[in-house]
Formats: C-alpha cells, sequence, structure tokens
C-alpha cells in the first residue's frame, strides 16, 4: 500500500491516536430513543376515559382536594396548634379592624364595606386555601384599582363630584359635594353609595371568575410574566398613587378623585390650588398621629425577635382618635370629615349588577392577574420557608371564591396582604384556624362596636394608610443592591414603577409587563459571544475574555453563542461568529482581487520568476481549518436558524474551513435532522462535546500533515 492509500486509511479510521491533549479518544454514538407512533384520535379518547371515569376513591380525594380543610382540619392537634393560632388571629384581627375601615376610603366605600370584605374573605380561605401562614383581606394597591373603576362608573352614572355653589349634598364616601341630576330628591342620595359598593361589588365578581377560569384552564403560567421586580415596581408606584389619594384627608380638603392617565400629577395640582383650606385640626391631628405611629412602627420591627406580640399601636390611636373627636367635637367646631355612622350586622345578600359587566370586565382582569399572582407567590414563599407545599392551581380557586362568594355580601377584591401574613407568622400562626379566630374578631366589631366609631376622624385612617406603605416605599433602598445584582431587573423595576406612578396603575402594569418580555427578548438579541480556550490537562473549555492561562491551538477556534438561534438574532449570530474568527466574504474578495491582480501581473510581467511567485502568493493556504461551535448554550432552534448555520457551513467549506458542531442538546438535533443540516454520511460532525470535537480536529490536522509530507517525500525521491 502506498502512503497516501495509508493516509486515507487513518484519516476514515473512528480511533485517534493518543497525544498530548487527548488520551484514548475515541467517538462515541449516540443513537436516539424510538419515539412510540401514537393515534392522536386514541390518545384524545384515552384521556377523557381517565378524566371522565368515576369511581367513589376519585369522588373523595377531588373533595378533599378541591376543600383542603376537610382533610387537615380532622388531624388538627389543638394541643401543638391552637395557642399559637387563636394569639395570632386575635392580635391580627385586632390590627385589621382600623386597616379595613382605612382601606375602604381608598375604594371608594363606606367603612362599613371595608370590614364586611376582610371577614369574609378570612372564612372563605380557611375552607378552600392549602397555605397555612398567609392572610387574605384587603391588599392597598387593589383597593386603589377598585377606587378608580368605582369613581369613574359613578361619575358616568351622572353623579357629579366638582366644586361649585349649585345645591347639593355632602357625600360621607370622599368627603365631596354630589350634585343631584334633575329630578333626583335628597331622599334618593343613598343610591350614590349604593351604587358605589354595586360598581366595587360587580368588579370583584369578575376577577373572581377570572381567577376561577385561570385554574380550570390551568393558565397559571400568566403569573410567570410577572417578575420579583415587576411586582416590586408596580407596587412601589402604585404606593406613590395611594400616598397622593390620601393626602388630601391629612389636609382636610375637599377636592375630586382624579383617575385615568395621570391623575398623580393632577391631584396635587388640586391639592396646592386649595393648599389655602387646609383644615388646621384636621393637619395638627395627622401631623400627632405620625408622630406616634411611625416611631412605634419602627420599634416593633426593631424588637420582633424580642416582642411576643406587636404593639397594637393602630387599634390604640384609632382609639384615642375617637374619643378626642367625640369630647373634643372636633366636627362641630372645627368642621373635621368624620367616618360617620357604621351600622351594625350584615345587609341582605345582593347580587352584583349584570349590566355592569361590560363597562368593568376590562378593568378586572388587570385586578385578577394582580390579586392571584400576589396570593401565589406569597403562599409559595411561606410554604418553602416552612417546609410544606401548597398547591397553585388550588391557590388560584381559593382566591376566587375569596372574590365571587363575598360579592354578594356587599364585599370588594382580596388578596394576600405580606404585612399581615408577617404577623400572623411571628406570632405563632401554625394553620388557618388563626383565620377563623380573626374572622369572629370582626364579627364582635360588625355587631356591637362599628358605631362607636362614628366620630372617627378621616385624617387618621388616611395616616394609618399612608404609614402601611413604608415598605413599599422602602424599596428605594434596596436599589444599590438590585443594581449590582442585575442592572436589567433594575430597569424594569424603575419603568413599572414610572409608569405605574405617573400613567395609570393598569397602563403601567402592562408597561412593564411589556418592558419584561421586551428586555428577556433584547438578552437574546445581543448575547454573549465568546471563543474558548482549554484548559490544560483537562476537558474543560470556557471564555478566553473571561479566565486566564486558557489554550489555543493554532488552526481551531472554538465559538460559544449563548442564547437561543432564532430569527432575531440570525444576524448577530453570523456577525459574531464572523468577527471572532474569519469572515468568508473578506477571504472570497481577497482572493478574487488576488486572482484578477495575478492575472495582470501575467499579462504585463516578462519575468517567469515572478509570475511563479506570485501564483505561490495567491494559493497560500489559511492557517485557520477548523471552527466548533459549542451548542451546549443554544436552547432550541427555529427554521432562521437553521439556515443561518446552513450558510455559516457552507460559507466555510468555500474557503477550505471545515465547521463542526459540539454538544447539541436532543431539541437542536432533533431541528438539525428535521431541518436537513446535513446528510445521514455526515451526521458524525456533530459531536456529543467539545472536546470530542476538539480531538477530532486536532486529530485530522496531524493526518493532514502527514499526508503532506509523504506527498512531498515521495515527489522528492
Amino acid at each position: 500500500m502506498s502512503d497516501k492509500e495509508d493516509c486515507h486509511a487513518s484519516s476514515s479510521n473512528d480511533l485517534v491516536k493518543d497525544d498530548d491533549q487527548c488520551h484514548h479518544y475515541h467517538r462515541i454514538l449516540l443513537e436516539p430513543q424510538e419515539k412510540k407512533n401514537t393515534d392522536f384520535k386514541e390518545c384524545v379518547v384515552k384521556k377523557l376515559k381517565k378524566t371522565c371515569c368515576c369511581s367513589p376513591a376519585k369522588a373523595k380525594n377531588w373533595i378533599l382536594g378541591f376543600m383542603p380543610v376537610l382533610q387537615w382540619l380532622p388531624k388538627y392537634d389543638l394541643k401543638k396548634y391552637l395557642l399559637g393560632d387563636v394569639m395570632s388571629g386575635l392580635i391580627v384581627g385586632i390590627l385589621l379592624v382600623p386597616q379595613s375601615i382605612a382601606y375602604s376610603l381608598l375604594a371608594g366605600q363606606e367603612p362599613i364595606y371595608g370590614l364586611y370584605t376582610s371577614f369574609f374573605a378570612g372564612i372563605i380561605y380557611f375552607l378552600f386555601g392549602t397555605s397555612r401562614h398567609i392572610s387574605v383581606g384587603i391588599f392597598g394597591v387593589l383597593c386603589l384599582m377598585i377606587g378608580e373603576v368605582v369613581d369613574r362608573e359613578v361619575h358616568k352614572a351622572g353623579y357629579g363630584v366638582e366644586h361649585t355653589d349649585k345645591p347639593g349634598i355632602f357625600n360621607h364616601i370622599n368627603e365631596s359635594v354630589i350634585i343631584l341630576p334633575v329630578n333626583q330628591t335628597s331622599e334618593q342620595i343613598c343610591n350614590k353609595s349604593c351604587y358605589a359598593i354595586t360598581v366595587g361589588t360587580t368588579v370583584t365578581f369578575i376577577a373572581g371568575i377570572y381567577q376561577v377560569a385561570m385554574g380550570l384552564f390551568q393558565v397559571g403560567f400568566v403569573s410567570v410574566y410577572l417578575s420579583d421586580a415587576l411586582l416590586s415596581g408596580f407596587v412601589t408606584g402604585a404606593s406613590f398613587t395611594i400616598l397622593t389619594s390620601q393626602a388630601k384627608y391629612l389636609l382636610g380638603l375637599n377636592i375630586p378623585r382624579s383617575s385615568g392617565v395621570g391623575s398623580l400629577i393632577t391631584t396635587w395640582i388640586y391639592i396646592f390650588k386649595n393648599i389655602h383650606k387646609t383644615n388646621f385640626c384636621d393637619l395638627i391631628t395627622s401631623l400627632l398621629c405620625l408622630l406616634v405611629l411611625v416611631p412605634t412602627k419602627e420599634l416593633n420591627e426593631h424588637f420582633k425577635s424580642k416582642l411576643k406580640v406587636p404593639i397594637p399601636t393602630e387599634l390604640v390611636v384609632v382609639v384615642a382618635a375617637t374619643l378626642a373627636s367625640h369630647f373634643g367635637k372636633l366636627n362641630e367646631k372645627y368642621g373635621t370629615s368624620i367616618a360617620g355612622h357604621i351600622p351594625t350586622g350584615f345587609l341582605p345578600p345582593k347580587a352584583p349588577d349584570w349590566n355592569l359587566i361590560p363597562n368593568v370586565a376590562v378593568d378586572a382582569i388587570a385586578i385578577s392577574i394582580i390579586g392571584f399572582a400576589i396570593t401565589v407567590s406569597l403562599s409559595e414563599m411561606f410554604a418553602k420557608k416552612h417546609g410544606y407545599t401548597v398547591k397553585a392551581n388550588q391557590e388560584m380557586y381559593a382566591i376566587g371564591f375569596c372574590n365571587i362568594i363575598p360579592a354578594f355580601f356587599h364585599c370588594f377584591t382580596t388578596s394576600a396582604a405580606l404585612a399581615k401574613t408577617l404577623v400572623k407568622e411571628s406570632t405563632g400562626c401554625q394553620t388557618q384556624v388563626s383565620s377563623v379566630m380573626t374572622a369572629l374578631i370582626l364579627l364582635l366589631v360588625l355587631l356591637v362596636i362599628a358605631p362607636l366609631f362614628y366620630s372617627l376622624q378621616k385624617c387618621v385612617l388616611g395616616v394609618i394608610t399612608i404609614v402601611n406603605l413604608r415598605g413599599a416605599l422602602r424599596k428605594f433602598g434596596d436599589l444599590p443592591k438590585m443594581w449590582r445584582l442585575s442592572k436589567m431587573d433594575t430597569l424594569i423595576w424603575f419603568v413599572t414603577m414610572l409608569s405605574s406612578a405617573l400613567i395609570s396603575t393598569e397602563i403601567g402594569l402592562l408597561i412593564g409587563v411589556c418592558f419584561s418580555m421586551f428586555c428577556v427578548i433584547l438578552r437574546t438579541q445581543k448575547p454573549e459571544a465568546p471563543i474558548l480556550g482549554h484548559v490544560e490537562e483537562s476537558e474543560i473549555y470556557e471564555s478566553t475574555c473571561a479566565y486566564k492561562n486558557l489554550q489555543t491551538e493554532p488552526g481551531i477556534k472554538i465559538f460559544r453563542f449563548v442564547a437561543p438561534l432564532y430569527y432575531i438574532n440570525k444576524e448577530c449570530f453570523k456577525s459574531a461568529l464572523y468577527k471572532k474568527t474569519i469572515s468568508p466574504v473578506l477571504v472570497k474578495t481577497a482572493q478574487k482581487k488576488a486572482a484578477k491582480r495575478k492575472l495582470k501581473e501575467k499579462m504585463v510581467t516578462f519575468s517567469g520568476c515572478q509570475d511563479e511567485v506570485s501564483m505561490n502568493l495567491s494559493s497560500e493556504p489559511l492557517e485557520l481549518h477548523t471552527i466548533v461551535i459549542d451548542c451546549s448554550a443554544l436552547q432550541f432552534l427555529d427554521t432562521a436558524g437553521i439556515q443561518t448555520l446552513k450558510e455559516v457551513r457552507k460559507d466555510y467549506a468555500d474557503i477550505g474551513i471545515q465547521v463542526l458542531l459540539a454538544q447539541c442538546n436532543p431539541s437542536v438535533r432533533s431541528s438539525l435532522y428535521h431541518g436537513e443540516y446535513c446528510t445521514k454520511e455526515e451526521e458524525t460532525l456533530i459531536f456529543c462535546s467539545v472536546h470530542q470535537a476538539f480531538c477530532f480536529a486536532l486529530d485530522l490536522q496531524k493526518q493532514k500533515a502527514l499526508c503532506a509530507s509523504n506527498g512531498l517525500s515521495t515527489s522528492t525521491d
């Protein structure tokens, strides 16, 4: 056999010779699993039979899964859990009374409806929820969103809210003068209060329907688009709007409630225009409450590890302010705004207004998504902390029913609330029995104590709402750390926060989601694309830009693209590859110019020696002979990505450079196979690891060098 034949034989051999970098290397071929060809119709029928079949055991499991309380309550350990549940329930109930009254103003409702909402939400979540610790009730951001919808619909119904000298009647819901529509008497003024809660319950009902539907169709994945940075920015932005809406109560101003785009700026304009009408009695009361609440709240947080029970400062302030207002006759003497009559007992159930559904259906979408996203994230966070699991799908059912059922009892939208959940956890809560204890405290207030809050100033309720925003506003202190961890997350936070505050809560949420998705696309559009080097005496390959002392082999370039390859970043892939290795376009252009120059030299050159030198220069081979593309970071390929790889391979083949693919996942391999990237014989050029491809290229280089030396020696002989 001749030397050239020996050379070809060695190149076709699968085994690679031992060398310094590749010890006993051999080709590894993976054989794919055969997929079962199942008939689609047969698969659907089988799944339907499995789903629709009924048995006593299956019915029992369904009932226990639908109402988890039937599963855990019979196993309740009185000695172990009861004391902690009773204590935490009582404390949260005491804290909920002033907060429920305060947040009802934010939702554009009378105080009694806030108490109803907190009462029913806790009872229903006790029956349907899977989290042991979260407190479901009034949440400030949702109250703000409900209030905006209520205010808009009340205006549409003909209840003018504006400053005017026309005869009108004072409204205790939002401290405004209501201009009576034509032919409406003062006896009909209750219609505004009734209409406001009707709008609130209708929005709540539709939001609950959306949440249950999302649970039925298992579309809880929608919440994954609401990242932690986005939710944090949204809550902080909404907190500015809440603070702005409560500022008028602190100053005792009668100004209309602004809604829609730019409501925050509009409200502050109204405030500064009417600043000379400030009620100094309300202002002084607000300052005194702030001076008491803020330090004691800080002390509660600072010494929470030492305090077994947090100091119920809010309740103390409410009681003290009510007594001072009642005995000081502040409403009669100084015209301060007060909560007014709060009835006892429960109102008869009433269905939502079905005619209002088209008006509020769109608003309910954002409310439902925010509600279940916060509830699911909090329940999963505390379940992970305490070592148990929650069912996200069941949580959607639970929060949905917490909105659907109370909507018939004059309640508005609820969700989990972080502050009250933290209080429950820190005071020994073990199960949702604590929610029943909280409901009993609220029931006592509803049946007996509620009318005693008649003289409570609204500025006190506004202060309570604003003080509870401290947690959201403190997020600004976390920005330096967030910036160091992820600049992109910080941008998402800022964009969502600013749009939620300056534009509106609903539009701000939409802008935040769109910007977040844009950032994800941006990350894949221009990802990192480094050249890799080899760690000595190992099979590890890393970026030469990130690490020192990495070895590279002349003639072999290893390229990694850290993103999926699809239509958005295909041009970025090609430009990065050409920039980091060598551009086939430039090489072809240079070769064409060299060929033209050689032709001209042939025509004008008279010396044969000069012709020979020129031909040798134009035919000099490139130093680079192999490019290995590390596909470990390619999650998927689309048709544009497959076509790009084909073009790259062809372009490099035209200039004598081979392209090898390494470490492709099964999805990418399948795409390459169906996209006809290579023939069956060429599948051996797709390697299981970067090291395997590197050794193959290195061995091929040595074999070519051996063939060239053998050919030269033969011709010499």
